[in-house]
């Protein structure tokens, strides 16, 4: 009997060479494309992505704000009583635990570069000036672009991919088990292959934009610190090798692993924005503007959700509020299944009001204790970097310069750059043991993926970046990688979410025939 079970544990585990290895071919041809013809491949990335961002562009907003809608309606209707587990069970991990986890798998680096600049970038936008003052609103937008939505989008698909899991068993780990109760057999069809594929090639192209903005600060920060002139794009590399390094060891010891750094993550995080906010000489200013932004951003927050500048006087949905909503749809091959594996015990609501809560709220903190800090620093006259960045356009060189005016920069330095290290090893290996569970045809609830496996993923992560660094790609060429890949996976999240919500309404009846 034991050897029979075995054998049927074997073939459950069997690889699934087809969505390990073509994703491997492609992303190995892309990077040899962007190794040998940067300027073609990135002129034809711009090209496909005004097609997707531009022309069919409403397309994300409407999905956007439709998710978090709808992820509100579910917490607060009988589905959000549903425990993501079986009858009883208690949450596995601490809100806390639970919450670092959460909160460092579903923002990279990124949330450290964005928050220092983001602003500032905004301000040389000419759709400021159409709203009315940078002071007004250039703290709003980014409040507005990573707090609701962004984690709408993750918390409702964690929610599908949690009871997929914990509630119905199921032993596939993929976007295409999720819409079974829609797609029925089609699922182990072409139809589910396709998801499946869609869904490895977004993860990568999330990946890849992710890696390729914030790392070149990490480079400046290097230089700065020690004093060098430093070839960017080779140090850049270095940091990218080291952080693979980090976060493939943290994979390899498992969950256990993954949530030690995250709460290490965490920590050297907070400690940052508590500096910052008690140091910086700023502090009235952050809390004031922090509240007036806010308050501003939740007064305007369906105008915001549906601006579409249909006339283009700045393309200012174009080219920050669409392509944000296809960064975070890519992220959410990744981050959403993690944040479902590791609820297990919460119920639905628990896991959407205190994803809310726990993501919301630090993130929100982030932008407006780096963001505002500048800020203040802008508007009493002490730095223009307002000035700095539209001469130089370098939003590194510009984050640099607004770290040196802190007290203590050496220190800040120090700080902002293992705390970027330590959000990208955290992420990644939330990534890579996704990605890893999708090599396998079949993979129970409390299984995990083979350590060779988990490394070959590690590793593949990695080239795509790799490749758009040594081609420079702009920011708006990155930010085309995403747009693009976000496209189909909108569809297939429609998919997923009217499927769960099927396939929960039937869990729910089947629990009132056996409580009758």
């Amino acid at each position: 009997m034991s050897n029979q079970s075995n054998n049927t544990n074997g073939k459950e585990r069997k690889i699934d060479w087809m969505i390990t290895i073509l994703p491997l071919a492609i992303i190995v041809g892309l990077c040899v494309l962007f190794f040998a013809m940067p300027d073609e491949s990135n002129e034809i990335l711009g090209k496909i992505r005004f097609f997707f961002g531009d022309t069919v562009g409403t397309y994300y907003l409407i999905i956007g704000l439709g998710i978090f809608l709808i992820s509100i309606f579910i917490a607060a209707s009988k589905y959000g009583n549903i425990v993501l587990g079986d009858k009883g069970e208690k949450p596995k991990y601490s809100f806390f635990a639970w919450g670092c986890m959460m909160f460092t798998c579903g923002l990279a680096a990124d949330i450290l570069f964005y928050s220092f600049s983001e602003w500032v970038m905004y301000a040389s936008d000419p759709h400021m000036v159409e709203m009315g003052s940078v002071k007004d609103w250039a703290g709003v937008y980014p409040i507005f672009h990573w707090s609701l939505i962004p984690w709408g989008f993750y918390l409702i698909l964690a929610v599908a991919f949690g009871f997929m899991l914990h509630v119905r068993k199921r032993n596939r780990q993929r976007y295409s088990e999720a819409c079974r109760p829609i797609l029925g057999k089609h699922t182990d069809g072409i139809a589910g292959r396709i998801i499946d594929l869609l869904a490895v090639f977004a993860l990568l192209a999330g990946t890849a934009t992710t890696f390729s903005v914030a790392t070149p600060l990490m480079a400046n920060i290097i230089g700065k610190l020690f004093h060098i002139e430093i070839n960017r794009t080779l140090v850049t590399i270095i940091i990218l090798l080291v952080t693979c390094a980090i976060y493939t060891y943290s994979l390899l010891h498992g969950f256990k692993g993954i949530s030690i750094l995250a709460k290490v993550c965490i920590y050297l995080f907070f400690g940052l924005l508590l500096f910052v906010l008690l140091f910086g000489g700023q502090t009235k200013f952050i809390i004031e503007e922090g509240v007036e932004s806010l308050g501003r951003m939740v007064q305007n927050f369906f105008t915001l959700s549906t601006f579409t500048d249909p006339q283009r006087t700045s393309s200012f949905p174009q080219n920050w509020t669409i392509y944000y909503w296809a960064y975070w749809m890519v992220w959410c091959v990744a981050a959403p299944f993690f944040i479902g594996n590791i609820s297990r015990g919460r119920t639905i609501r628990q896991t959407i009001f205190g994803g809310y809560v726990f993501g919301v709220g630090s993130t929100i903190m982030s932008f407006i204790i780096l963001g505002n800090y500048s800020l203040g620093k802008q508007l009493e006259g002490a730095a223009d970097f307002i000035a700095q960045y539209q001469q130089s356009g370098d939003a590194y060189e510009l984050i640099t310069n607004i770290i040196d005016t802190l007290p203590c920069a050496p220190f800040v330095f120090a700080l902002v750059l293992i705390t970027m290290v330590a959000f990208y090893a955290t992420s990644f290996d939330s990534i890579a043991l996704t990605a890893s569970c999708y090599s396998y045809h079949k993979l129970g609830e409390d299984e995990q993926p083979n350590k060779i496996i988990q490394l070959m993923w590690c590793i593949l992560l990695i080239l795509l970046p790799i490749a758009l660094v040594f081609a420079e790609s702009s920011m708006n060429n990155l930010q085309s990688v995403s747009i693009i890949a976000a496209f189909p996976i909108g569809i297939v999240m429609i998919l997923i979410v009217a499927s769960f919500m099927k396939d929960a309404k039937m869990h729910m009846r089947d629990d009132l025939k056996i409580d009758i």
